[in-house]
């Protein structure tokens, strides 16, 4: 759970950097954001995922970018700190968190027991 704290993080630091519009405005809001991203995807993306379901399948999956999108901007609503300004912003930040965790979870990997 830390690791993947840190890769969002990560993820959300070069989101702030490449995309204008997704603001972090200290270190610690920056860690609070990926923390309580994890919480958010944990409790509240499952249940837009389903609701949104037939969205979902009509456009072949991409409207979950929306609902990361959605995600994203709950957590900026939350934070002082952490700010999204803009649809396209929440889009742009979720695509490159998404592209972030997964390329870490290439070099990663899954623990085999």
């Amino acid at each position: 759970m830390l690791l993947q704290a840190v890769v969002t993080a990560l993820g959300l630091w070069l989101a702030s950097e490449w995309i204008p519009g997704v603001e972090v405005l200290s270190t610690g809001s920056l860690i609070a954001a990926a923390v309580l991203l994890g919480i958010v995807n944990a409790l509240v993306r499952p249940v837009l995922t389903f609701v949104t379901l037939p969205i979902t399948f009509i456009t072949f999956g991409l409207f979950l970018l929306v609902v990361n999108a959605a995600t994203i901007g709950l957590v900026a609503m939350m934070l002082g700190g952490f700010n999204i300004i803009g649809f396209w912003p929440g889009i742009g930040a979720a695509v490159i968190t998404g592209l972030v965790s997964t390329i870490a979870g290439w070099f990663i990997g899954e623990k085999k027991d």
